[in-house]
């Protein structure tokens, strides 16, 4: 029997791992994967301990959470698949720029160094954590109203409220202030090695409502790579938001990624 692919699920700020859990449960149903979870450096295990203990996640910076992966995926024997959302969607891109996986899927990715839109919509999502510069050290909450703005602008108020109250939890800051100003550091930690033309096959997904992570980003996100040979490609959801992976249509997210997966023979 072919030992099934390993598949490792990447999440973003301010969402805890575990709400990748009914993709897992799919892919390794339906895809024939061994699909994880593994959550950022200090992350707890659980939500409530997550809020509980904000400490433990502060402080992380983009370099700390790409290690952690790596070192996960050096004790596999075989490359993974990465699929990462929004910030977890441009650590997936770099780990596969070092030829650490076989594919990528980067879903409302965060901006790499090199894209230059900035959307007034994104500036308004990373308000809470910019308005103080202490923030860069600490982890930082969204108020209900906040996760509706930057994740469930496309939902129902009652299916945002309740996304909000399952999933959310601290996000890092340091995160947020290497990006902002990776265009203006050659040593940025956001750097990607796009020009990589042996890497595995990439997926960019963009949201058409996304408030955090526009469409405009991961179009810029795909000029990136135009000097790499390598697959890389792109499909949009035009009518949903930044809370894609998780709301009430997250199975067609996945499954156009078992699909395009399939695709690359992986």
């Amino acid at each position: 029997m072919t030992t099934p692919r390993p598949v490792l699920f990447i999440h973003g700020l301010w969402l805890h791992a575990t709400s990748w859990h009914p993709w897992i449960e799919l892919f390794d149903r339906e895809g024939g994967y061994t699909a994880s979870a593994p959550g950022w450096p200090g992350v707890p295990d659980t939500v409530e301990e997550a809020r509980a203990r904000p400490e433990s996640i502060a402080d992380h910076g983009i370099d700390d959470v790409v290690e952690h992966y790596a070192a996960i995926i050096r004790q596999l024997d075989t490359a993974p698949v990465l699929i990462g959302h929004s910030f977890g969607g441009m650590i997936a891109q770099k780990l596969l720029g070092q030829d650490l996986a076989a594919a990528a899927v980067a879903i409302d990715a965060a901006q790499i160094k090199g894209v230059l839109p900035l959307p007034l919509s994104a500036l308004r999502v990373t308000a809470p954590v910019f308005w103080n510069p202490a923030n860069k050290h600490r982890a930082v909450s969204l108020t209900a109203e906040q996760f509706r703005f930057a994740f469930g602008n496309t939902l129902a108020e009652e299916e945002s409220a309740r996304l909000y109250e399952r999933w959310t939890i601290p996000a890092p800051g340091k995160p947020l202030f290497e990006a902002a100003a990776a265009n203006f550091n050659p040593h940025s930690p956001a750097k990607v090695d796009t020009a990589n033309a042996a890497r595995g096959p990439l997926l960019l997904i963009a949201g058409g409502k996304d408030h955090t992570v526009p469409e405009t980003v991961t179009r810029a996100t795909l000029k990136q790579y135009r000097h790499s040979d390598a697959v890389t490609d792109i499909t949009d959801f035009p009518d949903r938001g930044h809370s894609l992976t998780i709301d009430n249509g997250w199975q067609e997210v996945a499954n156009t990624v078992l699909t395009w997966l399939h695709r690359q023979s992986l």
